[in-house]
C-alpha cells in the first residue's frame, strides 16, 4: 500500500506561500513607487482624507492661477495710474508758471505741453492686458476712451470739446462782451444801473453783492428778477477815496469783485472814477456836476466789467465748458417765481416752504402731511419738531435744498439766485424728484414732474449762442469721450475674482472715475484753450485760466485722488498676497495628509519584505521536507 503525495497547490501551506508571494509583490511595488497601492481600494481607511485633500490642492492651484492673472492686471493698472500722476505733475508745474508768452496760435508753451500730455493720458487710459481694457469697467472689450483727436476736434457728425468750449464762451460773454450784463445810465442822471439780461440763465456774470461808501449815494440791490443793482448819487458828489464794490459769481462758481474808488487825482488812477471838479477858474465859476461824476462812474464800471468778462469770465467759461463736456454731473433749474408784490420780490433761500409769513416773496403752500420724494427717499412735511427725513412747513427753501443735497450727495450745493432754484447733482441720470403736492412743487419753478436734470454732455441751447438762455442734452450731436461701463455700482466692483474659498477681491477701474475725469478735464481745458496773440485781454485770460487749472490739479480735501485708486488696488493685491501665503501653508499640510494616507515608508516596507522573505524561506524549507516524506521514512 502506498501513500499519496501532498497536493501542494490545494494545501494550506501552499496557500500561505502564495499569500506571502503576493505580499512580497505588493511590498516591492510600494518600495518602487512609494505608494501604498495603485488603486483607491487598496489605500486603506484614510484614503477619504487624501481624496478631500487632493480636491483642495486642485482648488488652490486654480486660485494660484487666478492670483497670477489678477496681479498682472493690477501691476499694469498701477503702472498706468503712476503715469497719470506724472502727467498731472508735469501739467501742474507748467500751469503754475507765471510766464504767459503767447505763440502765433495764441497758446503758451505750458499749454502746448498740456495738449501733448492729454494725448498721452488718453493712451494710458486705453491700456490693455491681453484683449481686456483696464479702465472700461465691465465693458472689458470696449476701448475705454475715444481717440484724443476725436475728443478735442470732433468727427464729421459730432462736435468735439473745442466746439463746445467756443459755444459756451460766446454764450457767457454775450453780444456786447459784458458777460450778459445790461448797463444803463441816462444822461443827464446820477443813477447807474446794472442788471442780468435774463432771469434763470446759466450763462454770464451773476450779481452776488454790492456795497458802497459813496457819500450821499443810495445803493439798491442786488435784487429783483432779473437781478439788478443801482447806485444813485442823489445829486451829490462822493468824497475822495469813497468806494463802490460789486461781487460777481462766475459760471465755475468762483467769485470776483470790482472795486471803484472816487478820485480827484489827475490822471485818474486805475480802478478809480473821476469826481467832477467843476471849473472853479471859469468866469463865472462852474460848480462840480454830480451828473458828470455819475457818467464817469458809469464809464469806469463799464470798463471794469468788460475787463472782468474778457479775462476771468473767459477762463471760468472754459472751465465750465470742460464740466459740461466731461462731467456726468448736471442741474435741474426751476423757472423764477415772484410774489404778487411784483418782480422786485423774487423767491429766495429764506422763503418759507409754507409761504405763510408776510415777508415771504411767494407762497409755495406745502402743508403738514405733504411729501417730497428725492431719488427714492421720502421727505415728509410736519407742522413742527421735524427730525430725520422731515421738514417743518415753516422751514426755508434753503433748508429744503440742503436736505435734497444730503440725499443726492452732490459735491456742488444747490442754490437760489435771482428768483431761480438750481438743484445740482453729481449724477444727472439719477435725479428724480416728485411731490404729493404738485402745485407747491410747481410754485418753486418746477412745472413738470418728476423733476429731472438735463443729461450731459451739455450744449448751448440755441443760436446765436450769445443770446442763448438754456443748456440742453447734447449727447446726439457731441462726441462721447468715455466709452466704457458707467454703472451701476462702484468702479472697483466691475472686476472681481475669488482668490480663496471665502475671499474675493475687487480690482476694477473706470476712466470716468472722479479723480481721473477731473484730471483729464483740466488738462483738456488747458491744452485746448487758445486766444488772440495780440488781444487786449489775452494775457489776463491765460493767467486766469492757468490759476484755475493749477487749482483743479491740486488735490482738495474730500475729493477722490488717483492715489486713492492705487491704494484700493494695492489692498486687493495685499489680500491676494495673504491668501497666497495661507494657501502655501495649506498645501504643505494637505500634502502631508495625502502622503500619510497613501505613501509607504521605505524602511518599514524593507523590514516587512525581509520578514516575509524569511517566512517564505522557512515555508519553502517545510514544503521541501514535506515533499520528501514517505511511509518508509515515516516508519
Amino acid at each position: 500500500m502506498s501513500i499519496s503525495s501532498i497536493n501542494y497547490s490545494s494545501s494550506v501551506l501552499g496557500s500561505q506561500i502564495r499569500n506571502i508571494n503576493q505580499q512580497l509583490t505588493d511590498l516591492s511595488t510600494q518600495l518602487s513607487t512609494g505608494k501604498l497601492s495603485q488603486s483607491y481600494s487598496g489605500m486603506g481607511t484614510n484614503e477619504g482624507f487624501a481624496i478631500a485633500g487632493r480636491a483642495q490642492l486642485s482648488n488652490i492651484a486654480g486660485y494660484t492661477d487666478t492670483i497670477t492673472n489678477v496681479n498682472v492686471s493690477i501691476n499694469l493698472a498701477n503702472t498706468a495710474l503712476q503715469s497719470l500722476t506724472k502727467i498731472r505733475s508735469t501739467v501742474q508745474t507748467g500751469s503754475a508758471n507765471t510766464a504767459q508768452d503767447l505763440n502765433v496760435n495764441g497758446q503758451t508753451i505750458a499749454q502746448n505741453t498740456a495738449a501733448a500730455q492729454f494725448g498721452s493720458m488718453v493712451g494710458v487710459l486705453n491700456t490693455q492686458t491681453g484683449n481686456r481694457y483696464l479702465f472700461s469697467g465691465t465693458a472689458v472689450n470696449t476701448q475705454s476712451v475715444a481717440d484724443a483727436g476725436d475728443i478735442i476736434n470732433g468727427t464729421t457728425t459730432q462736435a468735439g470739446f473745442k466746439t463746445v468750449m467756443a459755444e459756451r464762451q460766446a454764450a457767457d460773454l454775450g453780444a456786447n462782451g459784458m458777460g450778459r450784463l445790461v448797463q444803463t445810465h441816462a444822461t443827464p442822471s446820477t443813477v447807474v444801473q446794472v442788471s442780468e439780461d435774463v432771469p434763470g440763465s446759466p450763462f454770464g456774470l451773476k450779481l452776488k453783492a454790492a456795497s458802497s461808501t459813496l457819500t450821499g449815494a443810495t445803493l439798491t440791490g442786488p435784487s429783483g428778477s432779473p437781478v439788478s443793482f443801482s447806485i444813485d448819487l442823489n445829486g451829490n458828489n462822493p468824497s475822495n477815496g469813497d468806494k463802490l464794490s460789486i461781487q460777481f459769481t462766475l459760471p465755475d462758481g468762483t467769485t470776483e469783485q470790482i472795486d471803484l474808488t472816487a478820485s480827484t487825482a489827475t490822471p485818474t488812477p486805475l480802478g478809480s472814477f473821476a469826481i467832477d471838479p467843476g471849473q472853479p477858474n471859469a468866469v463865472p465859476p462852474v460848480a462840480p456836476d454830480p451828473n458828470i461824476t455819475a457818467s464817469n462812474l458809469n464809464t469806469a464800471l463799464n470798463t471794469a466789467i468788460k475787463k472782468l468778462a474778457g479775462t476771468s469770465l473767459v477762463a471760468a467759461s472754459a472751465v465750465t465748458a470742460g464740466d459740461n463736456f466731461f462731467n456726468t454731473a448736471s442741474s435741474a433749474i426751476g423757472a423764477p417765481k415772484t410774489s404778487q408784490a411784483g418782480p422786485t420780490v423774487p423767491i429766495s433761500g429764506a422763503t418759507a416752504l409754507s409761504g405763510t409769513s408776510p415777508t415771504d416773496s411767494i407762497a409755495p403752500g406745502f402743508a403738514a402731511g405733504d411729501t417730497l420724494t428725492v431719488n427714492g427717499t421720502t421727505l415728509t412735511f410736519v407742522t413742527t419738531g421735524a427730525t430725520g427725513n422731515e421738514l417743518n412747513v415753516g422751514d426755508s427753501i434753503q433748508t429744503l435744498l440742503s436736505k435734497i443735497d444730503g440725499i443726492t450727495g452732490t459735491s456742488k450745493p444747490s442754490t437760489v439766485h435771482g428768483g431761480s432754484i438750481t438743484i445740482n447733482t453729481d449724477d444727472a441720470a439719477s435725479l428724480n424728484i416728485t411731490s404729493s403736492n404738485t402745485g407747491a412743487l410747481g410754485s418753486l419753478g418746477f412745472a413738470t414732474t418728476p423733476v429731472t436734470a438735463t443729461q450731459p454732455p451739455l450744449r448751448v441751447g440755441s443760436s446765436p449762442a450769445s443770446s442763448a438762455t438754456t443748456l440742453v442734452n447734447g449727447s446726439a450731436t457731441t462726441v462721447k469721450w468715455y466709452l466704457g461701463n458707467d454703472g451701476p455700482g462702484s468702479a472697483r466692483s466691475t472686476a472681481m475674482a475669488r482668490v480663496d474659498d471665502s475671499v474675493t477681491v475687487q480690482y476694477g477701474a473706470q476712466a470716468n472715475e472722479d479723480a481721473i475725469r477731473r484730471q483729464l478735464q483740466a488738462i483738456a481745458v488747458f491744452g485746448t484753450f487758445s486766444t488772440s496773440p495780440t488781444g487786449q485781454y489775452s494775457g489776463g485770460q491765460v493767467a486766469a485760466l492757468s490759476l484755475r487749472v493749477t487749482q483743479a490739479l491740486t488735490q482738495q480735501p474730500g475729493q477722490q485722488r488717483i492715489e486713492d485708486i492705487q491704494t484700493d488696488i494695492a489692498m486687493a493685491q495685499n489680500t491676494m498676497k495673504d491668501a497666497s501665503t495661507r494657501q502655501t501653508q495649506a498645501k504643505a499640510q494637505l500634502q502631508t495628509i495625502i502622503d500619510q494616507a497613501e505613501s509607504a515608508s521605505p524602511d518599514q516596507v524593507a523590514s516587512e519584505i525581509l520578514s516575509l522573505q524569511n517566512a517564505l524561506q522557512a515555508s519553502y524549507q517545510v514544503t521541501s521536507n514535506l515533499a520528501q516524506l514517505s511511509l518508509v521514512k515515516f516508519l
